[in-house]
C-alpha cells in the first residue's frame, strides 16, 4: 500500500457532492486552484481521468463513477468513526442509505422505517426502492434488502430475515378465458409474465408429489424486472405469473389472483439483509438491522 493512497479522496468526494470545484472550495475552505491541483494529483496517481470538466460543469467518467462509490463509503465511515470516538456516543446519527424491492418495502420495511425514525430522530434515511441488482460497495449503500432462494458467496454479510412462499398465479378472468392449467407442463400453452432479473426467466422450477425437482420452459409473453408491475399485469388478466407472496399478498386476499398448481409447490424465497463485511458496524446500521430482525421474528412466529 502506498503512503498517499488516501490523499485527495475527501476533496474528490466533496467536489462530486458540491457539483463543482468552486462550491467544494467554499465548503472546504480552500482555493479553487488548490482543489484543482489535488484532483489532478489524484488522477495522475490513479492513472485514470475521474472527472470531465467544462467551464460550467463537471461530470464523472465511468471510472470516476465506480471510484466515487467506494470513496464516498470510505469518507462516510471515517466520519462515523470520528463521531463515535470523539463524542463517545453510540446513538445512531447521520444518513442511512438502504435499498429494498418495492414489494418488500410495502409489506415489511415500512413499519420498520417508521419505528426506526421514531426511535432515532438524528438519522436521515435515503431509501432506494428497486428490484435491480446493485453493487453494495460501489453504489454506497449501508444496507440492502433482497429476496432470493439462495445468495452467492461474497465478502458481504448476508443475514436471513425470513422465508416467503412463492406462487404461480393468474386472475379469475384469465382462467375463465383460457381454462385452468392442471400441470406446470401445460404452461407452454399459456401467456406467462416473466421476471427478467433471473438467469433463466422463462424456466420455472417445481417440485412434484415425490419431492423431485423439475423445470418447465414457459411461453414468455411479457418480461419485466419489477415484481409490482408483474402482479398488476397478472391481476388485469394478461397472463400467468410467478411471484413471492410479498408481491401479491393483497391480490390473493381480495380474490384478484388465484393460486395454480398447489400440488406442485415452488421453492421458498429467502429475504436477506446484506451489508458490507465490517468488524464494527456503525450504530445507525446495527440498530436498523436489529429492528429488521425483531420484525422478521414476529413474522416467523405468526407463520409457526
Amino acid at each position: 500500500m502506498t503512503n498517499n493512497i488516501f490523499d485527495g479522496i475527501p476533496i474528490f468526494v466533496q467536489v462530486v457532492k458540491s457539483g463543482g470545484f468552486g462550491a467544494a472550495a467554499s465548503v472546504l475552505g480552500h482555493s479553487n486552484s488548490h482543489i484543482s491541483k489535488e484532483i489532478n494529483k489524484l488522477e495522475e496517481r490513479l492513472g485514470v481521468r475521474l472527472l470531465n470538466r467544462t467551464t460550467r460543469s463537471i461530470a464523472l467518467t465511468p471510472e470516476g463513477e465506480l471510484y466515487y462509490g467506494y470513496c464516498e463509503q470510505l469518507v462516510n465511515d471515517a466520519n462515523d468513526a470520528f463521531t463515535l470516538l470523539t463524542h463517545n456516543d453510540n446513538n445512531p446519527k447521520g444518513e442511512l442509505k438502504i435499498s429494498c424491492p418495492i414489494g418488500i418495502s410495502q409489506n415489511y420495511i415500512q413499519p420498520v422505517i417508521k419505528q426506526y425514525l421514531q426511535r432515532y430522530p438524528n438519522v436521515r434515511l435515503n431509501v432506494d426502492l428497486s428490484d435491480k441488482r446493485i453493487d453494495v460497495i460501489a453504489d454506497g449503500f449501508d444496507l440492502v434488502v433482497r429476496a432470493a432462494p439462495a445468495l452467492q458467496e461474497s465478502s458481504l454479510i448476508c443475514k436471513r430475515l425470513f422465508s416467503c412462499p412463492t406462487y404461480v398465479v393468474a386472475s379469475p378472468d384469465y382462467i375463465a378465458r383460457h381454462g385452468r392449467p392442471h400441470h406446470p407442463k401445460e404452461l407452454s400453452n399459456y401467456d406467462c409474465i416473466c421476471y427478467s432479473n433471473l438467469k433463466t426467466p422463462d424456466k420455472w422450477e417445481f417440485v412434484n408429489e415425490e419431492g423431485e425437482h423439475f423445470s418447465v420452459n414457459v411461453r414468455q409473453k411479457v418480461m419485466s424486472n419489477n415484481g409490482n408491475l408483474q402482479a398488476t399485469m397478472a391481476s388485469s388478466g394478461i397472463g400467468v405469473c410467478r411471484l413471492p407472496e410479498f408481491y401479491i399478498k393483497n391480490e390473493l386476499a381480495q380474490g384478484q389472483l388465484e393460486v395454480l398448481f398447489e400440488q406442485f409447490p415452488q421453492p421458498k424465497v429467502n429475504v436477506y439483509a446484506i451489508y458490507p463485511s465490517k468488524k464494527h458496524l456503525s450504530p445507525k446500521v446495527r440498530c436498523f438491522i436489529d429492528l429488521l430482525d425483531e420484525y422478521a421474528n414476529s413474522i416467523r412466529q405468526n407463520e409457526a
